[in-house]
């Protein structure tokens, strides 16, 4: 009865806030300044000179998480006023591929961005399509425990476990799973005591990231013996992810549910909730202008400069591969979150997520990301049929079998094509049209067109679990500048 005025409320609201988005923009760097300006770090960047954006990019350099980790520390072992105001209410604890553990600060001004994103994506939905059924059905989130330690006074925990904190009453009713179940550490363990407390409810929404979420609908089918999840699930009508880009799970997904749904796609992340889509029918992601965080781009060419150009909002353009830098108010200053954007509207600002800037080959000067080989693989999957559960590409710069350098394909089929030198085929050509220095190396005889490699069944999934790396919030990174993934996967081809 209240979701759609509510959904009708906060539409107008979202709509008033990225109206004007560099004025909005604008105020969260003022405010951003003005109240970090006499903490340890804005006095030892002098904030108190600091007017425009131009005197921030010259006193603030551009950070990763090590770059930032000596004020983290010192947040770490208790001392107020370093990076914010006060101490943080939590750390998000998330690992990292150079770091190891990171602890991402989480303080009471930030937290409200994280909730209402996630809040305001749900009735963005609602006000856009009058659907409110999935409301009053069960809504489970596959994520992480949301039981907390304690680092010198701070709660630390994954950030979905510490979301789960702040789920408002109403919700409570209707979420899954159980408090005793999300506890769980172990993700096999977890996933099948899901699946028992889930299989004779009414789901009606389903979030999280998408391979971890074909696992749990592979095992309900397993413990049902139904034929697809629509049999168990009747009124699932609502799919919410994030993490990574749908489309190569899309249509094993859908043939596992039996019907087409609609889908949310969010852009969360430890260090703020970036952006999220606001409509069914306009691509790309509202990006959050109004919410605590002011962002800056660096064009992705320049990304590894000495002293990259950095852009506000206003200098953007459409289609280009821009590594996103945010600042905020959990105190991340110039920090660069590792992944890269294109801007796909600027009436309101949209985006697409394209990659990880760590995440790429460039082993014979290609630089081929992320978006490329999705690309690539989506476009070839119109023609051929077959179903990929997960993938990753490597160099093979000295073949064992002799002849020129390829790029390998590490593909696990749910449905394998029936001729897989014709996928390849297809996916080569797609990437020469995506990649023209690609294109080059290949017409000029310095590499050879890609080669697929079968992964057998369960393979990425025994891959990340001999990591450690099974569930939650894990991914495998879709491309690597050497083989590091690709000679541990040998273990499970072919398939």
């Amino acid at each position: 009865m209240l979701a759609r005025p509510f959904a009708a409320r906060v539409a107008a609201q979202v709509k008033a806030s990225v109206s004007d988005p560099h004025a909005a923009q604008q105020r969260v760097f003022d405010m951003l300044i003005h109240k970090a300006k006499e903490t340890a770090f804005g006095m030892d960047h002098g904030f108190s000179s600091i007017r425009n954006f131009a005197d921030f990019s010259r006193q603030v350099p551009l950070r990763d998480y090590e770059g930032l980790r000596p004020y983290v520390d010192r947040v770490k072992s208790g001392e107020p006023d370093i990076l914010w105001p006060g101490k943080p209410l939590y750390f998000a604890k998330t690992s990292g591929t150079t770091s190891g553990t990171k602890y991402i600060p989480l303080t009471k001004d930030s937290i409200p961005n994280h909730i209402q994103s996630a809040r305001n994506a749900l009735l963005l939905y609602i006000h856009e399509t009058k659907k409110t059924a999935f409301v009053n059905g069960k809504m489970i989130f596959l994520q992480g425990s949301p039981v907390l330690t304690d680092t010198n006074g701070i709660q630390t925990g994954r950030l979905s476990g510490i979301v789960y904190h702040f789920v408002p009453n109403y919700l409570m009713r209707n979420r899954m799973p159980s408090y005793e179940v999300n506890c769980i550490e172990d993700w096999e363990e977890k996933v099948e005591a899901i699946v028992r407390e889930t299989a004779n409810k009414n789901m009606s929404l389903i979030s999280g990231i998408p391979p971890w979420v074909l696992m749990y609908y592979e095992k309900l089918l397993e413990y049902t013996g139904k034929q697809h999840i629509k049999d168990i699930f009747p009124d699932f009508s609502l799919f919410v992810y994030g993490g990574v880009n749908y489309e190569p799970y899309r249509n094993k997904i859908e043939e596992i549910v039996g019907k087409r749904i609609d889908s949310i796609e969010t852009y969360p992340a430890s260090e703020g909730f970036i952006a999220y889509q606001d409509s069914q029918h306009a691509p790309g992601l509202l990006l959050n202008v109004n919410s605590g965080i002011y962002f800056e781009f660096i064009p992705l060419q320049h990304v590894h400069d000495a002293d990259p150009p950095r852009l506000s909002l206003r200098d953007v353009e459409l289609d280009t591969n821009y590594a996103i830098v945010i600042n905020n108010n959990a105190g991340l200053w110039g920090y660069h979150i590792g992944d890269t954007v294109k801007f796909v509207s600027k009436d309101p600002y949209r985006i697409i997520v394209t990659g990880r800037i760590k995440h790429f080959i460039s082993a014979f000067g290609e630089h081929v990301i992320g978006e490329e080989v999705e690309y690539a693989l989506n476009k070839a999957l119109e023609h051929i049929s077959a179903d990929v559960i997960e993938f990753t590409v490597a160099p093979q710069v000295n073949p064992p079998e002799g002849g020129l350098p390829y790029h390998e394909w590490f593909i696990e089929f749910g449905k394998r094509p029936e001729q897989l030198e014709l996928l390849a085929l297809e996916v080569d050509k797609y990437l020469q049209e995506k990649n023209m220095y690609y294109r080059d190396l290949v017409s000029g005889n310095i590499l050879r067109p890609l080669k697929i490699t079968c992964v057998r069944k369960d393979g990425f999934r025994e891959y990340m679990r001999s990591k450690g790396k099974l569930g939650g919030q894990n991914k495998v990174a879709r491309l690597a500048n050497d083989r590091s993934i690709a000679d541990e996967l040998k273990d499970w081809t072919p398939c």
